[in-house]
């Protein structure tokens, strides 16, 4: 058998730049680069293997570890998860700020690499620099955290472990079923030791998109269900999108006459206005979507989680005659809500159950209806998302300028706040790329990062970045790294003083508002403080300013920062569904206590 004599960190990079993936018909490297921060534990070696092999595997470095890996999640979810990034760091507080990225993976079913530097596995200098010690269990070691927010975990301890270990990280990652993060701790002495490695382990691997296609069984089930329903609606996620089937879903939603709804992940998954396209459902939902979820027989849930937005926190899908089937190729997803199972990728199922319904369609009562609502709907999104007459905008009216000025070419990236609410609602999204929102985790922080990973994976599309000042002052570092990689950012920094979405939620559950918004200083220059990261930024007033704002940035070459005041008390009360967020049982409470229990007892609890 023909050997290579190399470290363990070089036989681990050698391993990353020889996996490929198959996109449209070309091979290309499966990993895009990897985010490095250097520090002891990672820089004697993965480093020098890193710096031999930088040609192949390119490598960047970002101010923040927690924002490079938002910025590799972005980077695989803007390329449905076909292509992928890694990241390095540090053995303490650097791989410890990459746990709420993983989380942030692991919630929202995409691929990233952790890499992060490990203590003495000989434990020589124990306790090393930056050991976290465990009084109890000598084992243990911050890299533990990590633990519960990857799908697939392991510590490499000898050379020879990667043998057995990098396939299992690849299977995982590249698998549509159990794709989320995978964390590989390599302790600082084993990273530079030497061992003779199999030459074939090495040889170039080409990746494909595994498609299961459904089981007889459960597709007969499903298919009966179907054509016993009169009011059927699709409720269409993320794993649409993961699936590539966005246009497999256009020609079934066609042809069978069946509305369809979005999710946060899965919106643009149709064109905001295909002609079934209902909009947003669930808490941040249409009220076109919403209304034909409470009334539909038969929901077909393809590629979602269900999450609490989704379903309404288990009360929007009302009607006593519901079945409802998850379409999932996660088994763990299709089971969730008592739903008739579906287990396939999202593509092949859609296929497989086109093939079987024959000449079934949806009735055209209830089709009509779903239109009138949609074209009623997108009306409202017009009024909302148009300049006010008079004080500070809202963010809907901030983001209707935004969209106005975007075009359907452009990709948007947002997080946590109110934002995404809004978005999820009024955003006209063009296509599966162009709307970007982290709203499974919805981690403040993720904004400006995402933003960089998005644009990484389509250079040619302007990217959007719409965020709180809270969001920014949380996580704004990466502005930097945008101007220094030349990757240029057009960011939109909405100011309500504080935390405006939750002052709403807090005084909407019956809560004195307090501890969210500030009432006095600082003033926060977001211009000034934009300007010394080195990217152009202004001040504007009002949504005619910020129009002839978003012309300028659309001209610059490098990342703009727009700063403009909203209110932080509006938001659109048109659409949405009922969110479970218990209200105190206190005297002071009692009226809001009361609609709340009500309320409790709408939701479906089985499964």
């Amino acid at each position: 058998m023909a050997t290579v004599r190399l470290t363990m960190a070089e036989a681990v990079v050698r391993f990353l730049c020889a996996q490929d993936v198959e996109i449209d018909g070309r091979v290309v490297p499966l990993f895009g680069g990897i985010w490095a921060v250097f520090g002891h534990g990672n820089v004697a070696g993965l480093g020098p293997a890193l710096h031999a092999a930088r040609r192949e595997l390119p490598v960047y470095r970002a101010h923040n570890e927690q924002a490079m890996a938002h910025a590799a999640i972005a980077y695989a979810k803007t390329y449905a998860r076909r292509r992928m990034m890694a990241c390095t760091t540090s053995i303490g507080p650097g791989a410890m700020n990459m746990v709420t990225a993983a989380a942030v993976a692991h919630v929202n079913r995409l691929p990233v690499l952790f890499l992060p530097g490990d203590i003495f596995a000989g434990r020589r200098p124990d306790p090393v620099l930056q050991q976290v010690e465990d009084f109890g269990d000598a084992t243990v070691s911050a890299n533990d955290c990590f633990r519960p927010v990857s799908r697939y975990w392991d510590r490499i301890t000898r050379p020879e472990q990667i043998l057995a270990s990098l396939p299992q990280a690849l299977r995982v990652l590249t698998d549509p079923a159990e794709c989320g993060p995978v964390t590989l701790a390599l302790p600082q002495d084993v990273q530079p030791e030497s061992y003779d490695y199999p030459a074939a382990f090495f040889r170039r691997h080409v990746h494909r998109l595994r498609r299961q296609g459904a089981d007889q069984g459960q597709l007969a089930v499903a298919v009966a269900a179907i054509k016993a329903a009169r009011q059927p609606l699709i409720v269409a996620g993320g794993g649409v999108k993961y699936a590539l089937a966005e246009g497999a879903l256009a020609g079934f939603a066609q042809r069978r006459q069946i509305p369809i709804a979005e999710t946060q992940a899965g919106k643009g998954s149709l064109a905001w206005d295909h002609p079934c396209n209902m909009g947003a459902i669930g808490v941040t939902g249409s009220s076109a979507a919403n209304a034909l979820a409470a009334e539909a027989d038969l929901v077909l849930a393809i590629g979602t989680r269900l999450s609490d937005f989704t379903s309404g926190s288990r009360a929007l899908f009302a009607s006593r005659k519901l079945t409802l089937i998850a379409l999932n190729v996660a088994s763990f997803d299709a089971a969730k809500h008592s739903a008739l199972p579906l287990t396939a990728d999202a593509r092949r199922g859609i296929e497989d159950l086109d093939a079987k319904l024959g000449r079934w369609r949806g009735t055209d009562g209830w089709i009509r209806r779903g239109r009138r609502l949609a074209a009623r709907w997108r009306r409202d999104v017009g009024r909302i998302t148009a300049p006010p007459r008079k004080g500070l905008p809202s963010d809907a009216q901030v983001l209707g300028a935004v969209n106005r000025a975007a075009g359907r070419r452009s990709i948007m990236v947002a997080a946590a706040g109110g934002l995404p609410g809004e978005l999820h609602k009024l955003w006209c999204a063009a296509d599966s790329i162009s709307y970007h929102v982290e709203y499974g985790f919805s981690c403040m922080g993720y904004e400006i990062a995402g933003g960089i990973g998005a644009k990484l994976a389509v250079p040619e599309r302007e990217v959007y970045v719409l965020l709180g000042d809270g969001s920014y002052l949380m996580m704004n570092s990466e502005i930097a790294t945008s101007v220094a990689m030349n990757r240029k950012l057009v960011i939109v920094v909405v100011d309500n003083r504080g935390f405006g979405c939750i002052s709403r939620l807090q005084q909407a559950s019956g809560g004195a508002p307090f501890n969210n918004l500030l009432d006095g200083p600082p003033e926060v220059d977001f211009v000034a403080h934009a300007e010394s990261l080195g990217a152009e930024a202004e001040k504007v007033d009002g949504i005619a300013e910020l129009e002839e704002a978003l012309a300028r940035a659309r001209r610059a070459r490098k990342t703009r920062v727009i700063v403009i005041e909203a209110d932080p008390a509006l938001s659109t009360k048109a659409g949405g569904a009922w969110w479970d967020v218990p209200v105190a049982d206190t005297r002071r409470n009692r009226t809001l206590r009361r609609a709340y229990e009500r309320a409790l007892t709408r939701q479906r609890l089985a499964g």
